[in-house]
């Protein structure tokens, strides 16, 4: 999380944050790296976070959010990006950050914190349209999609990271990765 925190700060990200001290703190933090907190979580609030976040992607803006809910489990995808993206109509998408040297806190989402000079790498997954007039049973298999691709960029990122600045993964400037973000709702 704290990579991409910094690799996509001063973008006007909305992130849903929740109302706990713990997420109130958070949203604190990242208020300083140009995000904007939306308050709810999939465990208090759901309803009302989610159409914060569905009126941020219709004003244009991208938004994001842990696809593992507040509480876990860790890398196991909740329903909520899903119908998020089949009620925007916008493609979603995952991403993971695989760090090579980290502190790892004793938290259900064993949270790296990157020690100074570790290499990072942030992967991002293939775009995923969910259609509009999708069924339920559409967004099951739509949600083990967004798990299988979440699966595919952990794994990518945490056995490449150590080639991070080589030739097969060279260092991609700032100002590129920001023109280049194109998609709406990031995991």
């Amino acid at each position: 999380m704290i990579p991409a925190t910094y690799v996509c700060r001063d973008m006007g990200v909305h992130v849903m944050s929740s109302f706990s001290y713990d997420g109130e703190y958070m949203g604190r933090i990242i208020k300083k790296f140009g995000y904007v907190a939306v308050k709810g979580s999939s465990s208090r609030n759901p309803v009302r976070a989610l159409l914060g976040l569905r009126r941020a992607l219709e004003q244009g803006w991208t938004v994001a959010f842990t696809l593992d809910g507040p509480r876990g489990p860790r890398h196991k995808v909740k329903p909520g990006p899903v119908g998020l993206g089949r009620s925007a109509g916008l493609p979603l998408s995952a991403f993971h950050a695989g760090v090579e040297k980290a502190w790892v806190l004793n938290s259900w989402d064993r949270m790296m914190i990157p020690k100074p000079f570790s290499r990072v790498l942030l992967r991002f997954g293939k775009l995923m349209q969910v259609p509009k007039d999708a069924t339920e049973e559409d967004l099951v298999r739509y949600s083990e999609e967004l798990q299988a691709t979440l699966d595919r960029v952990c794994k990518f990122a945490d056995s490449n990271v150590s080639k991070v600045g080589t030739t097969d993964f060279p260092v991609m400037q700032e100002q590129s990765m920001k023109r280049n973000s194109k998609f709406q709702i990031a995991g």
